[in-house]
């Protein structure tokens, strides 16, 4: 024995494959408990979401994409998002043009040459 030569056990490849399958066997195990444990906690989360009447994300998500294309059914665009008070065209309603709103901020000379 004096160079890398090994012993072989005759029955190595039999304990290596029994090693395997306990390690198959041992997850398959873990698997399963980990599936009841999760089946248990949707009970839970389930008897909550009744007693307080919410509902799970799924359902929420899925009843706002059909409101969203519901109120898209006819467009061609996508939705128009509401404009917040004090934007847009207010001015107009005014009477005032945006040169008269400029105007008067100019200096008094200034003015009276662009009102001429």
């Amino acid at each position: 024995m004096l160079g890398g030569e090994e012993e072989k056990d005759p029955d190595a490849q039999k304990k290596e494959e029994e090693r395997q399958e306990a390690l198959r066997q041992q997850e398959e195990e873990r698997k399963a408990k980990h599936t009841r444990m999760e089946a248990e906690r949707e009970k839970v989360r389930q008897t909550i979401r009744d007693k307080y009447g919410l509902k799970k994300k799924e359902e929420k998500e899925a009843e706002e994409k059909a409101a969203m294309e519901q109120a898209c059914e006819g467009s061609l665009t996508r939705p128009k998002k509401a404009i917040p008070a004090g934007c847009g065209d207010d001015d107009a309603e005014d009477g005032e043009s945006i040169l008269d709103t400029v105007l008067k901020f100019l200096p008094g000379p200034l003015q009276d040459m662009f009102k001429k």
